[in-house]
């Protein structure tokens, strides 16, 4: 019974009606509280749940990779020619005049 003695005049200012800047102020703060409390929570599980090499949401559907030979040859031919393009110039085969000089 003491307890509920002591207590008394505190929960007396959750009465709703009278302007208590005091009750205002403790309900922001436990909502706030609760709030940031909700979100480390979140973050933790979302965290270990990451670690632990799980997904978040739903697992994206396995779709087989498509592989064009043609495309890579493609490729693979641009990037020679521009290769022997380069070593011309640093060979000295094309000669180039430099504006700046």
């Amino acid at each position: 019974m003491n307890i509920l003695n002591n207590t008394a005049p505190f929960l007396k200012r959750f009465r709703y009606g009278a302007i208590d800047p005091v009750r205002d102020w403790l309900t922001a703060l436990i909502f706030a509280i609760v709030v940031f409390a909700g979100i480390i929570v979140w973050n933790v599980w979302a965290f270990d749940t990451v670690a632990n090499g799980g997904v978040i949401g739903t697992k994206a559907p396995k779709v087989s990779p498509v592989f064009n030979r043609a495309s890579l040859d493609t490729v693979r031919v641009i990037l020679e020619k521009r290769a022997t393009e380069e070593a011309k110039y640093v060979t000295g085969e094309y000669r180039y005049t430099d504006p700046s000089q």
